[in-house]
């Protein structure tokens, strides 16, 4: 039977960026992290919670909390500037491994569209050489986190990033190292660009190595795909959804997750950026019951 420890993060506080108005400060986000019931978290975006190693462990360990994770963001896919990509994951490697996390989940952000404008940055698909530079320098971050430091890479599908639909997370898993490379199964963004989630944790059962759980509504996803919506202009409209209310099914999820057998988190992603700073906490408290209610947490 596989162990799921339960996490959230900044993300369901809407928080997307290292430092943003519209977000909610940062001690406001550990405090509730701890009322709403959590006892793990990922860290977020490099920069929004302290980066002092020091100060870091303090403020995690007053409150009772403990690191899964860090996360890799805002430097685009590993098929572009790999040099400021290793670099990055260098630095969230360093940080996170003090905090007493195992993890680094690779988030190929910024994508192909603006966020906020809806407008094209990119092709939307790959060239052949584009792919061999993903794959091979995907493989080359996992080796590199292994070797160097312990550590796991957990690669993030997203949406408008070019590795987003089933198909192309069949062709990383396929065409990178199983050794170092492993996938942070988000339901929500797989779910958006319909992909069979179940079907994928069937087919990968020693790929899936870290997950974030949401759900999408499949209407407004469906709106999406149809008018051409960027995902930040889906989520400004309310595609992420609080479980039990959307896709893909939770209870299907958790069981499919609970007949693996190595331990694994399960980090609670809403997406919600810019949200009122009173919103997430009710809901993160809502989510957590009902998570625990449903599935079987260690």
């Amino acid at each position: 039977m596989r162990r799921l420890r339960l996490g959230s993060c900044p993300d369901s506080w809407g928080v997307w960026y290292a430092d943003d108005p519209r977000q909610t400060p940062w001690p406001r986000f550990l405090d509730e992290l701890v009322t709403a019931g959590y006892h793990w978290l990922e860290l977020g975006p490099y920069g929004y919670l302290p980066t002092d190693p020091a100060r870091l462990a303090d403020e995690l360990a007053t409150r009772g909390l403990r690191c899964a994770a860090g996360t890799v963001g805002g430097v685009g896919g590993p098929h572009k500037d790999f040099p400021a990509v290793l670099a990055e994951t260098r630095r969230v490697a360093e940080l996170t491994r003090a905090a007493g996390g195992r993890d680094v989940v690779f988030v190929p952000v910024p994508g192909y569209r603006d966020d906020a404008t809806g407008g094209y940055r990119e092709a939307a698909e790959l060239s052949a050489d584009q792919w061999r530079d993903l794959l091979a320098n995907t493989t080359t971050l996992g080796r590199m986190l292994a070797e160097e430091y312990g550590m796991s890479l957990r690669f993030h599908p997203h949406a408008d990033y070019q590795v987003e639909y089933q198909s192309q997370v069949e062709r990383l898993l396929d065409g990178t190292d199983p050794r170092f490379v492993s996938l942070c199964l988000d339901t929500g963004h797989l779910a958006y660009r319909r992909a069979d989630v179940l079907g994928l944790i069937r087919q990968y059962p020693e790929r899936v190595g870290y997950v974030h759980l949401k759900q999408m509504d499949p209407a407004l996803a469906a709106r999406a795909a149809a008018e051409d919506w960027a995902f930040g202009q889906a989520v400004r409209l309310g595609v992420s959804v609080a479980p039990p209310s959307g896709a893909p099914e939770v209870p299907a999820v958790l069981k499919a997750l609970e007949d693996l057998d190595a331990e694994l988190f399960v980090v609670v992603e809403q997406d919600m950026y810019p949200v009122d700073f009173d919103v997430p906490l009710p809901i993160a408290t809502r989510t957590r019951r009902y998570l625990e209610e449903t599935g079987d947490f260690g």
